[in-house]
């Protein structure tokens, strides 16, 4: 190996925005207020979802586990995007970007099956209003959640295994803000055909069925609303929804995008935006939108945050 100036990667470099040096500061700074509002915000819903009696229902309960994911999920990439920028130094060792994108992968998997359970909770709820309380009790929430969030883990973790054992010789730079499977596939030595029909079959797996899923559900209850006699009613209907289209459509377009593209149309600066949707602008506005366009949220929070402040005064 050594005959044939081959190096062995030990530890590789995400190039992120190094491009750009004079924003550096401007960046730091602007991450670091995203990733304080994806904490407050998410962690408000999940307090709120928690302790109001008014939100103990399936929809909330999903919610509040789609929060504590969302805060996890950016955990995995935002903290360590920011040492980075701050200390200048963008290495990450061989082990380190490894768990970073077992993390990744595990935690996007339960991401894209929870906004499915959550349109298909809307669907049961619009369209079968009367067998509601019987067909999403609590029993059914709970094996539902953990489905979600444990039914990915094997595989995720053997796809991150397949992308890890292939020869990384020579070029160790990453022009990625995080160890990403595309990326890395740039840089890997040999044939990735298998590990690049690997993504494509995930990806179809874990995101195209849960958007097949919310794509279907979204059909019926259109069709039931639009069946029902009162204005007043049809807008009450589609207001418990619009929040989670709105998250849904900025999180799966990102992915599509990202991931579901032929690797002839792919651009490193348009991957490293496309990224920054759906692990940063989805779960900094997830608090917004449903806050805004939630009146049972709007009214827990004005509850709950006076008795913030009496807490905070004694």
């Amino acid at each position: 190996m050594a005959g044939e100036n081959f190096t062995i990667v030990v530890e590789f470099i995400l190039l992120g925005f190094s491009d750009e040096p004079k924003l550096q500061g401007f960046l730091f700074g602007i991450f670091l207020l995203i990733y304080l509002s994806i904490l407050i915000g998410n962690g408000l819903i999940i307090v709120i979802t928690k302790v109001d009696p008014n939100l103990q229902t399936p929809m909330y309960f999903f919610l509040g586990n789609f929060s504590f994911l969302e805060i996890c999920y950016t955990s995995v990439t935002l903290p360590r995007m920011l040492i980075n920028i701050w200390t200048e130094n963008r290495t990450i060792s061989f082990l380190a970007c490894a768990i970073q994108l077992g993390f990744l992968l595990i935690l996007g998997a339960p991401e894209c099956l929870l906004l499915g359970v959550m349109a298909y909770d809307r669907y049961v709820a619009i369209c079968k209003p009367l067998y509601y309380p019987l067909i999403m009790n609590h029993k059914v929430c709970i094996k539902l959640a953990v489905g979600s969030w444990t039914i990915g883990i094997p595989i995720q973790i053997l796809q991150t295994y397949q992308v890890f054992s292939l020869p990384f010789y020579g070029s160790n730079k990453l022009n990625h803000i995080f160890c990403d499977l595309r990326p890395l596939l740039k840089v890997a030595c040999g044939d990735t055909f298998a590990n690049e029909l690997s993504i494509y079959a995930v990806a179809m797996v874990f995101g195209m069925l849960p958007f097949l899923l919310i794509l279907w559900s979204y059909i019926k209850i259109i069709s039931t609303i639009l069946k029902l006699p009162s204005t007043e009613g049809r807008y009450k209907a589609f207001s418990t929804c619009s929040s989670h289209v709105i998250v849904v459509g900025l999180f799966f377009g990102s992915i599509i995008i990202t991931y579901l593209q032929p690797k002839s149309s792919h651009s490193a600066n348009n991957d490293k935006i496309f990224s920054l949707f759906y692990t940063v602008l989805t779960p900094m506005f997830n608090p917004l939108i449903y806050t805004l366009r939630n009146k049972d949220v709007i009214v827990a929070l004005k509850k709950i945050l006076p008795k913030c402040r009496r807490m905070k005064s004694n």
